[in-house]
């Protein structure tokens, strides 16, 4: 599934008033066919087609990643100037507020991938065929995701079951609590590891790893570990998954859905997008962004010189780490050594995210070629897992001797020894798994979410206010339509 059919159903409400950020064009336009959703699914082909439309919705995920590496302390916003992206300039600073056009893009988007899993699964009983526990199986861990994030960035969400949202739901169904939010992500991520498949069908499907994957995600954030340890231990068991030797790969072309790639978002360069609708790119559009500004040289390209890395990332690698260089670029060393040439944009710092920025590749790709790039996002890696795995055994008070291996078992990739192997127990041994996952993970949009589950954000996160900015507020647009149904997030 390198590259998704994107399949237009027009017979999906989107939630609320789902407004796409592309123009007032989209909803005034004339549909190019038109589908009575009553008289749908009626043939596997419907479903696959449907499930399509249901995974197209991952690839806007790219704004996830990036805007939530740039709350965190890892990086700065950067871009043009200080008011290019004015609400991802807004997230970075800690003064973001209800009306802020991105956010509003994390909740739109996020809902629609909702509503289409959601139209699978108001149907699913309509006929039966081969192989549809897996379509089902596949659809529920799709619906898991994109709650996982609606509940990661916004708290308590409506939920309306199987069943699409349609407008006016927003007056009338309530936001459920976060326990009810992932009790629901559980459940279906339950449902999705006792049915699917160990290994997909297609590249970028959901399998039973992915989905065990997670659900001990989901477990380890409501900080229920035992759960956590005991569901990261079944996947480990499958042995399926291995830590690749060269930890550059990962990040090439050649290494995408390689041994280590639990969960990889795909994306192509073959169809492009413009900025009037960034969610319709089936390129990564976080890529462009991240890229250094006005860049001529060897192995990169060109982007805006957002979400730029702070020497604070830079100075938390261990001397003798390999990943450094993997996941930062020094573009001045860079430059010296190479000839390269760039400009300097807003908060320079002289650090890119080496690990999502645009690589050369062929001129004619279609479209915006700063949107259109074709890197996948790694969604969740082994190592991501084994990461968790510790601190699931070590929080737990489960098993010290087991977090400790899993820790190392990273470490040793990063050093390529033994000598680096950590000894420590209890909260110093806590402490080493925390600081391991920001440097194996920098830049792939996690830390923002572990401070903010640790209870560490206040303290490492400038402008960051406890009781506040654990959550982000509920567009304004949802609070007003809603009818006072809606309480906003506290003190937004």
């Amino acid at each position: 599934m390198k590259k998704y059919t994107y399949i237009t159903i027009t017979a999906v409400a989107i939630f609320s008033m789902l407004t796409v950020s592309c123009s007032d064009e989209f909803v005034n336009r004339d549909p190019v066919y038109s589908i009575d959703s009553e008289n749908y699914f009626n043939s596997k082909t419907d479903f696959d087609n449907a499930l399509i439309a249901a995974y197209d919705g991952l690839q806007s995920t790219y704004v996830n990643v990036l805007l939530g590496e740039i709350a965190s302390d890892n990086t700065l916003c950067g871009g043009e100037s200080q008011t290019d992206v004015i609400g991802f300039q807004q997230v970075d600073d800690m003064i973001h507020t209800p009306v802020n056009s991105n956010l509003r893009d994390v909740w739109n988007w996020m809902f629609a991938g909702v509503n289409r899993a959601n139209y699978i699964l108001e149907f699913q009983n309509k006929i039966d065929f081969e192989g549809k526990n897996q379509i089902i199986a596949e659809t529920r861990f799709l619906r898991a995701y994109y709650h996982f994030e609606l509940v990661k960035w916004f708290g308590g969400i409506p939920l309306k079951g199987d069943a699409r949202f349609k407008i006016g739901d927003e007056k009338t169904i309530p936001r459920s609590s976060v326990k009810e939010v992932y009790a629901s992500i559980e459940a279906d991520l339950t449902y999705a590891a006792n049915n699917l498949n160990a290994t997909a069908s297609q590249k970028g499907r959901a399998t039973k790893g992915a989905a065990l994957a997670l659900l001990g995600k989901a477990y380890l954030y409501q900080g229920k570990f035992p759960e956590a340890a005991t569901t990261f231990e079944t996947l480990i068991g499958l042995s399926k998954y291995s830590l690749v030797t060269d930890y550059n790969s990962i990040f090439e072309a050649e290494g995408e859905n390689g041994a280590e790639s639990v969960f990889e978002i795909q994306y192509t360069d073959v169809e492009g997008a413009g900025f009037g609708c960034l969610q319709c790119s089936e390129g990564n559009v976080a890529v462009g962004f991240n890229g250094p500004r006005n860049y001529t040289g060897t192995l990169f390209t060109s982007g805006f010189s957002f979400n730029v890395p702070t020497s604070k990332i830079v100075n938390a690698f261990e001397v003798g780490d390999k990943r450094k260089d993997v996941a930062i670029l020094d573009i001045n060393d860079w430059a010296l050594k190479t000839g390269a040439t760039f400009g300097q944009g807003y908060e320079h710092t002289g650090y890119f995210n080496r690990k999502y920025i645009p690589r050369k590749r062929s001129a004619t790709a279609a479209g915006d070629l700063n949107l259109t790039n074709p890197n996948n996002y790694r969604a969740i890696r082994y190592a991501d897992v084994l990461l968790m795995a510790a601190e699931a055994y070590r929080r737990g008070n489960i098993d010290d001797a087991k977090a400790r291996g899993y820790l190392n078992e990273v470490r040793r990739r990063a050093f390529g020894d033994l000598n680096h192997d950590i000894t420590a127990s209890g909260d110093a041994l806590t402490d080493f798994i925390w600081a391991e996952r920001r440097v194996e993970l920098v830049g792939e949009g996690h830390r923002f979410f572990d401070l903010v589950r640790i209870g560490k954000a206040a303290q490492e996160i400038p402008g960051f206010t406890a009781g506040k900015n654990e959550l982000f507020p509920i567009p304004i647009e949802e609070i007003q339509f809603s009818n006072g149904n809606w309480n906003q997030n506290p003190k937004y």
